[in-house]
């Protein structure tokens, strides 16, 4: 723990690490004083494509917790850098929430849906069939099909939902064309994060509750790992994959000790 604990830099998942839907998970609070008091770099680096930095900030208020918008990076984010960096001034159909429009509108991307370069998906409640034989037919005529990231499952206060790897699936099948992810464990968001973290890899952790985005993407990227078990990683679920988190935690209120 003192070697967790002594890293100058942090990135912490949000979803099944601080929350679960509405609900702040015990211990979160204890580990943002903590990290202000120690001086701490850190960054809420979230596979959601949801919300904005100012309404990932907003939910935390709500919940008690306040830190500045400069403290967050998102799966939109890193979709909307990807895809302009690509192919500047393109446009894309995009299947998702408020979070992934607005980044892609600050991004320079128009929406399109006659003729788009790229179909995105991010995860989203308003999900139809309408929306997938759109998807699937604008990928038939050439559009670069982009996932936000590659969860299949999120913890919510009712239980586990669907992702966006999950959402993407139909499309896939139906066209026969494999979507590229973009969100954890892409280096592509890891190497941002830690370039906004400001810190060496060497010099950081990555704290999360997913074995296939937080700590593989940890390992590949040399940061030190440390999984909590309060989201959708079971303690017996571990063995199942073929690398280990170096710790293995109850929730984030163990860190601060």
């Amino acid at each position: 723990m003192e070697r967790l604990r002594s890293k100058r830099g942090y990135i912490i998942d949000m979803d099944g690490v601080l929350y679960h839907g509405n609900r702040l998970l015990p211990g979160a609070a204890e580990l943002v004083r903590w990290l202000y008091a120690e001086k701490k770099h850190f960054l809420f680096l979230t596979n959601g494509s949801g919300k904005t930095p100012k309404g990932l900030r907003q939910k935390l208020a709500r919940m008690g917790l306040d830190v500045d918008e400069s403290h967050y990076y998102t799966s939109a984010l890193a979709t909307a850098r990807f895809v302009a960096s690509q192919m500047p001034g393109c446009s894309a159909y995009v299947i998702g929430e408020p979070g992934l429009y607005n980044a892609l509108h600050d991004a320079g991307i128009a929406m399109n849906d006659v003729d788009p370069d790229y179909v995105i998906v991010g995860e989203t409640d308003s999900y139809n069939y309408d929306a997938i034989c759109r998807a699937v037919r604008h990928v038939l005529r050439g559009a670069r099909l982009i996932g936000t990231n590659a969860d299949l499952t999120a913890p919510l206060e009712s239980g586990i939902v669907p992702a966006c790897r999950s959402l993407i699936a139909p499309i896939e099948a139906a066209s026969g064309k494999k979507a590229y992810f973009i969100g954890k464990p892409n280096p592509l968001m890891m190497r941002t994060g830690l370039q906004l973290l400001g810190v060496h890899s060497e010099e950081a952790a990555i704290i999360g509750d997913r074995m296939d985005s937080d700590i593989i993407a940890g390992i590949e990227c040399g940061l030190d790992t440390a999984l909590v078990l309060t989201g959708v990683t079971s303690r017996e679920a571990i063995g199942q994959y073929p690398y280990r988190p170096r710790l293995v935690l109850r929730g984030v209120g163990d860190i601060p000790g």
